[in-house]
């Protein structure tokens, strides 16, 4: 299976097969960063997104191909991200995808990003149905039930902004490069996480949402207070605000994995599946862990290199779904929003794209 992965600011292939007993391979996973491309605007641009995934990816397909050993001639089938994203780049990726499988005669894929990252445990750890997924990255955060393929049930979703933009706009507001997490978790390593008092949003509801916009703007009034900011200053800003929305993600977990060992109390091995760039956050992780243990259950967390956007999760989804019999027309549309769970209500009104939350 070939995967293509263009729905942000990645420009991604992959090769992804099954050895002879069944287990999943990555054969190849070539990930071109577009981080430089948009470091002057201190966040992605859309457009500019585009126009570099159109200059990169048949390079990229080529590349991945080649570490693969692999020809395109031996190429089983495409699947590519069609959506939720950027729509310049799921529309750069989808049709070099289909034309690829048009020139070849080749099975089509529209994959759904968040569903690539919901079935990456599978592929990395060979997890069994079902699982508990958190779903924590720049542009998503949701805590999803996993039952089967195609069958996800929202628990939890931000009812604002996801937790690594949270990160990546305090990073742009204490004037740190990017990417705004890693650089965030690298000052709070030296600072003080008690100096700032910052809330813990939604603390004690017992609805499974999370909520990040109101600790933003805690976290740049208590900037501009402590201003002008020495680099003691940033230190702290930087523990304080990972301290928080550690706290405040590991309790919305706690309460999740309470439901969970509720609702299937006779699972032999019950997981905490993590996915997502913000999982590899310590701070964060820590937090998890300790609400894992604290109910009985496993957490289980990818490879750093599958838990930011990639191609191989994408081609082993489209895989999963290959052998399961679902495959895509080549008119299959982009979509720019695409929740797992599409027939839940929104929690943040309808358009035209679908729901915004």
């Amino acid at each position: 299976m070939l995967g293509i992965e263009t729905s942000c600011d990645e420009t991604a292939a992959a090769l992804v097969s099954r050895d002879g007993a069944g287990a999943p391979r990555i054969l190849s996973s070539v990930v071109l960063s577009q981080v430089e491309e948009h470091a002057a605007f201190g966040g992605v641009v859309p457009e500019i997104a585009a126009r570099a995934h159109v200059e990169a990816l048949d390079g990229i397909v080529r590349a991945a191909l080649e570490e693969a050993d692999v020809t395109l001639a031996q190429v089983d089938a495409v699947a590519a991200t069609s959506g939720p994203g950027l729509v310049g780049g799921l529309i750069v990726g989808a049709m070099t995808g289909k034309a690829l499988a048009a020139a070849r005669g080749l099975p089509f894929l529209a994959v759904n990003h968040l569903e690539g990252h919901a079935l990456t445990p599978r592929l990395s750890h060979d997890l069994a149905y079902p699982y508990l997924l958190l779903l924590v990255s720049g542009g998503h955060t949701q805590i999803l039930l996993v039952r089967g393929l195609g069958r996800y049930e929202r628990w939890g979703t931000t009812i604002d902004d996801a937790l690594g933009e949270a990160f990546d706009k305090t990073a742009k507001l204490l004037g740190l490069p990017g990417p705004g997490g890693p650089a965030v978790e690298r000052h709070a390593a030296q600072g003080d996480a008690t100096r700032f008092s910052l809330p813990r949003p939604l603390r004690g509801e017992k609805r499974l949402d999370l909520s990040f916009s109101g600790l933003k703007t805690a976290m740049r009034m208590a900037a501009e207070a402590a201003a002008p900011l020495s680099d003691e200053d940033v230190a702290d800003l930087c523990a304080s605000f990972q301290a928080a929305a550690a706290e405040s993600l590991g309790e919305r977990i706690g309460g999740a994995l309470s439901r969970f060992r509720t609702e299937l109390p006779d699972l032999a091995a019950p997981v905490l599946a993590v996915a997502g760039g913000v999982a590899a956050n310590g701070t964060v992780r820590a937090a998890l862990e300790r609400a894992a243990t604290a109910h009985g259950v496993r957490m289980v967390a990818p490879p750093l290199a599958l838990c930011t956007d990639n191609a191989a999760m994408i081609a082993f989804a489209g895989l999963e779904r290959l052998e399961a019999g679902m495959t895509d027309e080549l008119g299959a549309p982009v979509r720019p929003r695409w929740p797992l769970d599409e027939t839940a209500a929104p929690r943040v009104g309808f358009g035209k794209r679908g729901a915004k939350a």
